[in-house]
């Protein structure tokens, strides 16, 4: 069905048939690495932690191009490109990074006590099995409504690409997945995040220098450009948790939302397990801050760029507030045949990112076999592993095309996407409690965690209904969540609440 709508739309499509090709062979080249390296697997150690043996260089590539979408490809150079936009979403890499180095100071430790599978044994550990199941269900539920999203988005670079049907692009993104997940297990999701990391790199690295080159005046005529419209300035000191792009911003909310994204989120500490050691893993998660903070800083200059190329040569249409169009726009209209295919397989890449293999994981890890009244065999243990990536797939896919039937508009997904990520600062302050607070027990801990979610609920939701509120930048979020989760524990575990012989880690 895929390859005859293929075929049938080939004379309408918006791109060159060879550029086409390009996106379409991208897709089959991902399916076929994940049956290559997906041999031999027999063991969950092998589905799920690829048998704690991949190299440090692997996991850095792939815990960075897991934080990678095709919004970030295309809004970043978009914050530039705008009227009065500079570098100063830069900022909040530098928080990237500090957080980072926290994690693998005070987190990473606890994970490589004992060879768990999930980020969420080690609550088990600390407070007890209440904790575990909560979170790794939070875990579930707030991961498929995001990545189901995520393919939605990747949907809508295939149908541009392709000009095919949504629906059809949905599945044909949805069962890739899938297919190299499955067979895969972790490694060939981190071996395609290596190469889809290469690819948009790659992708990004072309759109620049064919701006420069496109531009009259080439580089000079870019730096002068960028100097007169004050489009370098990388630097905000305004003390202000409302004020958007500021350096307090970037540094304090990047190391909590950093903290809590890379220190207790399975996606993430799942890649760092599958390291062959806790040098390696720390190696690599240090490592990739300044990697991102890279990456960010080329699709920002590429925004100031295409800010100085359609300076010199406005397009048709005006793009209005709509920036992220404009990275689209000069693919599609500005690159030669073949390389058009190229980066658009790159804008592909940065939405592709499989958590399918993190959700089984969690799902068989931290619930099936804590709950089984017997043991399960090597194979039981196996079959449920592949039966849940496939179920999670499948639920993806039926997000995502419910996505589109309600005809979801880009607020709508963002919402979506902020209720997804409620849970990344009161999990960091459940984290923090455990690190911090040795004397507080299970259930003011889930208690603060509770009022965390309440808290944070408030802070997002209340100036969009009473517009005389002031609306926080949203890097604070992690940290106003975590605050108050430690905070409302503190108090809760002055009250009965509190129970006596706390474990440790």
């Amino acid at each position: 069905m895929l390859l005859f709508a293929a075929t049938s739309s080939i004379w309408q499509l918006p791109i060159p048939p060879l550029d086409a090709a390009i996106v379409a062979g991208y897709l089959g080249a991902m399916l076929a690495l994940g049956v290559w390296v997906g041999r031999g697997q027999k063991t969950t150690v092998d589905y799920f932690l690829g048998g704690r043996s991949l190299p440090g260089w692997a996991v850095l590539l792939s815990i960075v191009s897991t934080e990678t979408s095709a919004v970030t490809f295309l809004s970043i150079p978009g914050m530039a490109f705008a009227a009065g936009g500079d570098l100063r979403f830069l900022q909040i890499t530098f928080g990237y990074v500090v957080g980072r180095l926290v994690v693998v100071w005070l987190l990473l430790p606890l994970y490589f006590r004992g060879e768990p599978f999930t980020a969420y044994e080690v609550l088990e550990r600390r407070f007890g099995k209440a904790s575990r199941r909560l979170t790794s269900l939070l875990f579930l539920v707030t991961r498929n409504i995001a990545d189901a999203l995520r393919l939605y988005l990747a949907a809508l670079v295939l149908k541009e690409a392709m000009n095919l049907e949504m629906q059809l692009c949905i599945w044909a993104v949805g069962v890739v997945t899938i297919a190299y997940t499955y067979l895969g297990g972790v490694k060939s999701v981190v071996w395609n995040d290596c190469v889809q990391f290469a690819i948009y790199i790659l992708g990004a690295a072309v759109i620049l220098y064919k701006i420069l080159t496109l531009l009259p005046g080439g580089v000079e005529q870019y730096w002068s450009y960028a100097a007169a419209h004050d489009k370098l300035r990388v630097f905000d000191f305004t003390p202000s948790l409302t004020a958007p792009l500021t350096f307090w911003g970037g540094l304090i909310g990047g190391m909590f939302l950093t903290g809590a994204t890379h220190g207790t989120d399975q996606l993430t500490v799942q890649r760092l397990l599958a390291a062959k050691s806790q040098r390696t893993a720390g190696w690599a998660l240090a490592a990739s801050g300044f990697v991102v903070c890279f990456q960010f800083a080329l699709f920002l200059l590429i925004g100031v760029g295409l800010a100085a190329f359609y300076d010199v040569y406005p397009p048709e249409v005006p793009f209005g507030k709509a920036n992220d169009r404009v990275v689209a726009h000069f693919i599609i209209n500005h690159l030669d045949p073949g390389i058009v295919g190229l980066t658009l397989a790159a804008v592909f890449a940065a939405a592709f990112s499989s958590s399918l293999n993190s959700l089984s994981t969690a799902l068989v890890s931290d619930i099936v076999l804590p709950l089984s009244r017997n043991a399960l065999s090597r194979e039981t243990q196996m079959r449920w592993a592949k039966w849940s990536t496939l179920a999670f797939g499948i639920l993806q896919i039926g997000i995502a095309v419910a996505a589109y039937r309600l005809s979801a508009s880009q607020s709508i997904v963002n919402e979506v996407l902020t209720i997804a990520a409620f849970t990344s600062g009161p999990m960091l302050g459940l984290y923090l409690i455990g690190v911090l607070a040795p004397s507080i027990s299970e259930k003011p801990a889930l208690g603060g965690f509770l009022c965390g979610l309440i808290v944070i609920s408030l802070v997002t939701f209340l100036p969009k209904y009473w517009t005389d509120l002031p609306t926080v930048w949203w890097p604070w979020y992690a940290t106003i969540g975590s605050a108050a989760t430690f905070a409302a524990a503190w108090l809760l575990n002055m009250t009965p609440l509190a129970a006596p012989n706390v474990q440790e880690y």
